[in-house]
């Protein structure tokens, strides 16, 4: 199956809480980010991501943060791309408040949102043939 991955450092715009707490609404459009290259590779066409069946935010994220987000097509229909959906931290920043450029990798990737979804690539935009269907 289709896979895709992203890694980007969150950043004081996307700090929404106090203490520079990520909305965990921005994992959902990394989500979403991963989702339309998934279905470019898949179909060569962006397609549209219709529904989350499941949301799990496991841990919380900060401005200064990396997170990688995963993505996976697990089950292909006819027009449906069910895909699983997760992100790691893999940089923690901010880890000293008298050394505020100060950052450390993980040695262990901390999963903090964890989703399944479905998208859509109706049929007269499918470019990408498949001996499947």
């Amino acid at each position: 199956m289709e896979k895709a991955v992203i890694r980007l450092r969150m950043s004081a715009h996307d700090a929404h809480y106090g203490g520079d707490l990520v909305d965990g609404a921005r994992m959902l459009g990394l989500f979403g980010d991963v989702a339309t290259e998934l279905l470019i590779r898949l179909d060569g066409d962006e397609g549209l991501f219709v529904a989350y069946d499941c949301v799990e935010f496991k841990a919380p994220v900060y401005a200064g943060d990396y997170i990688e987000a995963h993505g996976l097509i697990t089950k292909i229909g006819n027009t449906s791309r069910q895909m699983e959906f997760h992100a790691y931290k893999v940089i923690r920043g901010h880890i000293d408040p008298a050394s505020p450029s100060a950052a450390e990798v993980l040695e262990e990737p901390i999963l903090v949102t964890y989703a399944r979804g479905t998208c859509v690539t109706p049929k007269d935009k499918q470019r990408i043939p498949r001996e499947s269907q």
